[in-house]
């Protein structure tokens, strides 16, 4: 282990340069399919491997990871930190991103890649996985708002992918929102930086206390609501239902699982590093129920799997929001394991629809008939997922939902019971509304009665109900990642135990916030510089 500790500082850079250099190598490479192909895969293997080793060296050491890029010292130069919490969500978000690139791999020699153009989409993917890894290490805000700003970037490339009339109009709706939330992000780094002489979090934390409290009350609802559009956090969640279901699956699957956990990591980094000692918990609990509620309601409401589970995507949402707003080590620790939960089986189910779409040419709960005859090998990848999602024992699902709950009832309290009914009714409709879908799309038969029709045809007027595709063929490939990503699901219930121990660990250390001198010491160790004297 003393080898890999050494070893570790020298790997963090590469969790951003490599994807950079790999899509380098994919644009030069052009139109030869094969050479992106291995550049690609290999560049998220060696980004999954590098974080496993970076999640086992500052979890056995109980020592984040602090590197100064360019020799600047700390904090004046850009500040790459890596404690647990980081390193375990770029693991989980490489897994997800290798499997997503396999599925769309597949997609693309089906298709002869009309849906996701090889030159463009590869390049375009690795970009978007830097920007998520460099989010994800940002030490200061302004390498968050660079990391964001990445994502933007590459993302609307590809949810634009294929240039058809709905993914451009929806694309210039994903744009201009998030140039709203980029520009108050920058808005608020700047007078951060006016106030407070620096955009180093470690150093804002520190001297944020010298601010009067309505200054302080200023900054911090600007961060919370650039945040809380790149999280999807209703109010600010109307972008999202309309904007995912048009791009192509794997991009769909890519988005839904990690991008708007983007946004729910920079407000655990706001709320437990720079305003850990604030007034808005209340506040974000009914925001968190308002999130859970109406996002779970709209799911209910429709008949397009997409569209259904953009809707999931939104209220699940409000439980991580939930959990950090009560606001306890294991009120953390329960929302990181919900996290990794809800990034894993998210995009599990949208690659299920994917080969749903192709193998019976709609994703309408309406037209969609006899899979479970058809296709049992897909009722399966869905079901799993499915009923995780829903929150039914033994899955991560219910794991993670218990342990919020419990979390809100050690607190106790008339809010906390509204949040946890909040909570169980969200789930139990949530189970309600993918199980329908179940029933209609796989357990209906093709000469089902006309009393089956007449009683789901109040959903004949939701969006995209009567849509259909073209039937295409389902490559293995595609089959074999989504079955990878259901394993994978299952993972986080059969080893729920090691993992919620990792989140319990994160959830202590960030309501201990990090000092300068903690910072510097890291780095010192991180470098190899004992001059120091490192407390334990």
């Amino acid at each position: 282990m003393s080898f890999l500790s050494d070893l570790a500082p020298s790997l963090v850079p590469l969790l951003v340069t490599l994807p950079l250099l790999g899509a380098a190598i994919a644009l030069i490479a052009g139109r030869h399919r094969r050479t992106q192909i291995v550049v690609s895969v290999t560049t998220l293997s060696l980004i999954t491997a590098i974080a496993a080793i970076l999640l086992a060296v500052v979890d056995s050491s109980n020592h984040a990871i602090a590197v100064s890029v360019g020799g600047w010292p700390i904090p004046f130069g850009i500040v790459l930190y890596v404690d647990r919490l980081a390193a375990l969500l770029v693991m989980v978000s490489s897994i997800v991103l290798l499997a997503v690139l396999l599925f769309s791999v597949g997609q693309g020699a089906a298709d002869n890649d009309d849906d996701t153009p090889v030159s463009i989409f590869h390049p375009s993917y690795l970009i978007l996985a830097a920007g998520i890894f460099n989010a994800f290490i940002a030490g200061d805000l302004f390498n968050l708002y660079v990391g964001f700003e990445i994502l933007l970037v590459a993302s609307y490339v590809l949810i634009t992918l294929g240039s058809t009339e709905s993914r451009i109009r929806t694309g210039v709706v994903y744009i201009v929102v998030s140039l709203v939330s980029s520009i108050l992000f920058l808005a608020a780094i700047a007078m951060i930086y006016g106030a407070l002489g620096t955009v180093n979090m470690v150093q804002i934390s520190e001297r944020m206390g010298e601010l009067p409290q309505q200054t302080q009350f200023v900054l911090h609802v600007l961060l919370l609501l650039a945040f809380s559009i790149k999280a999807a956090v209703f109010p600010l969640s109307f972008w999202l239902p309309d904007s995912y279901p048009t791009a192509p699956a794997p991009v769909t699957a890519v988005f839904a699982g990690l991008l708007t956990k983007v946004g729910v990591y920079a407000i655990i980094r706001t709320e437990t590093e720079m305003f850990l000692d604030n007034d808005v918990n209340v506040l974000l609990l009914w925001v968190a129920l308002a999130t859970m509620i109406v996002g779970v309601l709209g799911a209910v409401a429709q008949a397009e799997l997409k569209r259904i589970l953009s809707f999931t995507l939104v209220s699940h949402v409000g439980y991580m929001i939930f959990g950090l707003a009560i606001a306890t080590p294991l009120a953390i620790g329960a929302t990181i394991y919900y996290m990794v939960h809800h990034i894993v089986v998210q995009t599990t189910l949208f690659l299920a629809v994917g080969l749903v779409e192709r193998r019976a040419g709609s994703t309408s709960i309406l037209r969609v008939k006899g899979l479970m005859r058809a296709a049992p090998i897909i009722a399966v990848l869905y079901f799993i997922p499915a009923v995780n999602l829903g929150g039914l024992p033994p899955f991560s699902g219910f794991i993670g939902k218990y342990a919020l709950f419990d979390a809100a009832a050690e607190v106790g309290g008339p809010l906390m019971m509204i949040l946890i009914v909040g909570g169980v009714v969200t789930s139990l409709l949530t189970l309600y509304a993918l199980m329908r879908a179940w029933n209609l799309a796989f357990w209906r038969e093709e000469d089902d009665s006309a009393e089956t029709e007449a009683r789901i045809s109040y959903l004949g007027d939701a969006p995209a109900a009567t849509i259909s595709t073209e039937r295409r063929v389902i490559p293995k490939i595609m089959t074999f990642a989504t079955a990878g990503m259901v394993a994978v699901t299952v993972a986080l219930t059969v080893f729920a135990g090691p993992l919620y121990s990792i989140c319990t660990r994160i959830g202590d250390a960030l309501l201990q916030p990090v000092t300068l001198v903690q910072l510097e010491e890291e780095h010192d160790v991180s470098t190899g510089d004992q001059e120091k004297e490192v407390q334990p």
